[in-house]
Order: structure tokens, then sequence, then C-alpha cells
């Protein structure tokens, strides 16, 4: 079957085109520049150190950020890059340490009841947060009832707990509505402490501009779209950390110009980098290539909540076809050099419950055209698209590929690319295209925040999807203590997801970093995280 050319879709071919050309070649395409944005700054409360450079006799690491923080408040922080600068400032109850056993942080131990409802936590002693107050059961209570404002994104992180209560003053006694297998878990990664007297004094607008916790730094400077400038917390709990004197992230959406500053030795540590640009890394003096398997899935989401309604995407054998229209092995092969696999759904082969039996559907466009006439659309249909700029490695040219194999099965795509921020704003109110590419990490090791996150409906910020049997699945597993229990529920939830597929299904990457040798014990995660109190900076290196 064949359809009109019309321009955009020999600008799609053209694309398609490409693509197989630099596949065929073994080039790799390199980084498209994403803008930058600016905005106002707060006042410098200390001078700023830039780059890598040591001038002052001082440890000073600067890591650079790939796309601007939204906020520095952790329950506003939209995405891994924000979250990453957020947490040095602060600490939750718990750890989650590099072998991924949950630790005592401001708390030191905890008990948990024969129903398992209800968590008695005993904090830590001497804890004070940056501005002097102290650290106590009174601050975990209000850091609860902030956190679980249904205005932050991440509220629902939250909102596991039904109720907070401060048996005395270093003691806590949390409730939920039931036995939660990874409640101590989701603590530890988003219930950062917060001091209710400063707040009280500055107001939430004052926080936002000056955040304060417990964390191994402190916050002396923040220029938004600049740099974000942290100094060492004498105080600090954990005794001998942290190691280095300042801590600075600048933010540089533009991928080039962070392989330069990291050449230059303007920064430490770059992330997300392209598998060319870490190639063209490889062997410089001072600097040393990493690479690892991120527990993260793209994908190409369905909004049928607010934009999508009426589309003919509310038809899963529409959704099908679009799976089965997008060659996801020729993009890994062409944009990332075969550094990826094909995801079979939102999770990966490291979660607990995955199913080793599903396949990802791979690439058959004349199903997808079969599947589309299925459904009353044998010329197919024009629908809106947008993606975010800079955040993740490629992924511009991912979503151009993506509109270049949808227009050959007869979907025309409007692709907007628009600045992360604003696209993640857009994402919370659930304002976005019909159609948009974003991506989900896991931290825990099971894909459940994940789910939570990306598929509850109007009770998650980002979600733009509602299915009751995904919802009413998705809450079975929350509350499922027994782990093989749980991991039948995982293998229901994904055969669903197959034939009623939310996404079009992209990739699982692996991801790339460069830091100077000069850093030491640096230790990234399978999600992208990272947490710099033990640190150190060598510079005999």
């Amino acid at each position: 079957m064949s359809y009109p050319l019309t321009r955009s879709r020999l600008i799609a071919r053209a694309v398609l085109l490409l693509l197989v050309l630099l596949l065929a070649a073994c080039a790799r395409p390199a980084q498209p520049a994403a803008p930058a944005t600016s905005a106002g700054s707060t006042p410098a409360t200390a001078p700023a150190a830039t780059g890598g450079e040591n001038t002052t006799g001082e440890k000073v690491l600067t890591v650079a950020l790939t796309t601007i923080p939204n906020s520095l408040d952790m329950p506003k922080a939209a995405e891994r890059n924000a979250s990453n600068a957020a947490w040095q400032l602060y600490d939750s109850l718990l750890f989650i340490n590099d072998e991924g056993a949950v630790e005592p942080a401001l708390a030191t131990d905890w008990t948990v009841s024969d129903d398992g409802a209800t968590y008695t936590f005993t904090l830590r002693e001497g804890v004070t947060f940056h501005n002097g107050e102290p650290f106590n059961a009174d601050a975990v209570v209000f850091s609860w009832e902030r956190g679980k404002n249904p205005e932050n994104q991440y509220a629902t992180d939250w909102e596991n707990a039904t109720s907070v209560v401060a048996v005395d003053d270093m003691t806590v006694e949390i409730t939920t509505d039931g036995p939660q297998p990874l409640f101590l878990r989701i603590v530890a990664q988003s219930w950062a402490m917060v001091p209710p007297g400063y707040i009280g004094e500055v107001g939430e607008e004052g926080f936002l501009t000056a955040p304060v916790g417990t964390g191994p730094f402190k916050l002396v400077e923040l220029v938004e779209g600049d740099r974000i400038v942290m100094e060492k917390n004498e105080n600090y709990w954990r005794e001998g950390y942290p190691l280095i004197d300042r801590l600075i992230f600048r933010p540089i959406p533009e991928s080039s110009t962070r392989v330069a500053a990291i050449q230059t030795g303007e920064v430490d540590l770059v992330t997300r980098l392209s598998a060319e640009e870490a190639d063209s890394l490889r062997g410089m003096e001072g600097i040393e290539v990493l690479s690892y398997p991120v527990d993260r899935v793209y994908y190409i989401a369905f909004n049928n909540m607010t934009t999508g309604l009426d589309q003919p995407t509310m038809d899963a054998k529409v959704r099908l076809a679009m799976n089965y229209a997008v060659d996801v092995q020729a993009i890994i092969d062409a944009i990332f050099n075969g550094n990826g696999r094909p995801a079979v759904g939102l999770l990966t082969p490291d979660n607990w419950g995955y199913d080793e039996s599903l396949q990802p559907y791979g690439y058959d466009p004349d199903k997808a055209r079969s599947l589309l006439a299925e459904a009353g659309y044998p010329d197919g249909f024009t629908m809106d698209m947008a993606c975010p700029a800079g955040a993740y490695t490629n992924f511009e040219q991912v979503c151009e590929a993506v509109q270049g194999y949808l227009a050959e099965v007869g979907i025309e795509t409007n692709l907007e690319t628009m600045e992360s921020g604003a696209f993640w704003d857009l994402e919370a109110a659930k304002q976005l295209p019909p159609l948009f590419g974003d991506s989900w990490s896991a931290t825990i090791g099971e894909a459940l925040p994940r789910l939570v996150g990306a598929l509850t409906g109007d009770n998650s910020s980002f979600s733009s999807w509602s299915d009751p049997t995904i919802i009413d699945l998705i809450d079975q597993i929350s509350v499922t203590v027994d782990d093989d229990e749980r991991a039948t529920l995982y293998g229901e939830l994904q055969s669903y997801m197959r034939e009623n597929p939310p996404f079009i299904y992209l990739y699982e990457p692996v991801t790339f970093e460069a830091m100077r040798t000069r850093v030491e014990n640096y230790k990234p995660r399978a999600a992208e995280q990272y947490y710099l109190y033990d640190i150190d900076i060598n510079d005999a290196q």
C-alpha cells in the first residue's frame, strides 16, 4: 500500500535514509545543540570557584549537568539532574548503600509491627540543619506533611504513609494503609528532611531560592542556568565527611560544550555522553571514561488523559501498529553504535519479576499497516508530538527517527522539540501533545516506582496514561510482601502491557561518562544517581 509523499514525509524519509547510510558507514551522528535558558539568580554568599581549578588550596569538584535543574527541593526535582544536585543538600531517615542494602541515616534503627503497617524510627541525636536548627521528630512530621502536598510532582512518594506522629522528640511512628514491601526503600530515595523553623521564617519561596537540609553540602550560591555552588558542611553527622571543600554544578545543555569542558579541565565530571563522544575522550591524559548499563527505559508515551482523548491512539491496535512501525534496533545501531537493547516494556532484565520469555515487538511495517487498516485508518493520520531538548543523549535524533518510521506507515507527526524544563512543566500539568518522548529510571532494584510514576493517571504528576487494569495490578504489587507472588503480578502486568501498550517501547541504554583522574571514589549507580559525600580530589594525579 502506498501513500502520498507529503513534504513532511519526504523530510522524514530523508532522516531515515541518513540513519541507514550512517549505519552502513559505521558512523555515529553528532549530538545536536540544545538551547540554554537564562533566568535570575540569588545573591552570592560566598565566592564561586570556577571549573576544576584549585587556586585557593581547596578541594573543588565541578560537575556538568545536562539540563538546568528545575528545583533543588526534592519533592519538586523533576528529573535525575535536579535530584542529583539536590540530594547533596539533604538526608533521609535511611540510605541505600552502594551494594543496594538499606542502612541507617537520620534514623539509627527502626522496628516494624507484626501487621507490617507501622514503622517506629529512632532518630539520630545531635544532628542539625545547615542553619543550626536541630533535627528532630517534629522535622520529620513537617517534612512529610509538606512533601505530600499534591502540588509537588513527587507527592506520591510521601503519600505511601497515612500518618506520621512524633512519639517523643527523637522517635517517630509512621503508619501505612497496609504492608508495603518497598516502603523503606521509597523513604530512603525520596524523603529528604527539611527544617520547619527555617521554612516558617523565609516561606516556601524563600526556601526554593535558598534551600537548607542536613546534607554533606550547604548551598552558598545559586545562579539559575549558570552554576550551583555548595560548600562543605563542617557539622555533617557522618564523621570525617565530606572529603571535598567545595562542590559546583554547572548546567551545560550542549553536549559538545560539556566534552570541551572536561578536555580543558573546566569540569571534573560529565555524564550522558554519546558513544562517539566517549570514544573521542579515551586515551586522553587525565581523563577516564566510564560506561555501565542503566536501569532506565526510553519510550514514546501515549496521552489518553487530555490531548490524546478521541485520538486514534485510544485504539490498542493503533498503539500496537506504532510499536511494530519503529525499527528500534536500527536506532540503537545507528545513533548509539549498538550500545543498548530494545525494551520489551517498563521492566528491565535487572528488575525483580522481569519476564524473560517476552521479546521486543520487532520491526514489521507490513503488520503495522495491517493493524492500522483493521483499526479503520488505512490512510494513516496526523498527530502532534513533543520531545525534550538536551535532557538525554541524542534523544532529539531518536525522536526524529521515530517520526520518520511512523511516516513510513502513514502516520504524520508534527514534532516539537522544546526546552526540557518547559517540557517537564507541561508534562506535570498533563498538557503535552498526544505523543511525547521521555524516559524513566528505577533506583531501588524494582520497577514499581517507575510504574507508579508513569502509569497511575491522576495519582501521579508525570503519568499521562490511565487504565483501570494497569492501576489495579500496580496497586496489588504495591501491597504484596511475598516476593514470588509479587513477581507473578509483575508478569501479569507485563503481558497485559504488551497487548495494550501505553507506550512505544524504545530502548534501555548503556550510558557513558567521563571524569578527570584527580577524582577519587566516584561510584555511579544504574539509575545514573550519585552521592558525593565520600568523593575525594587528588591533585597529585
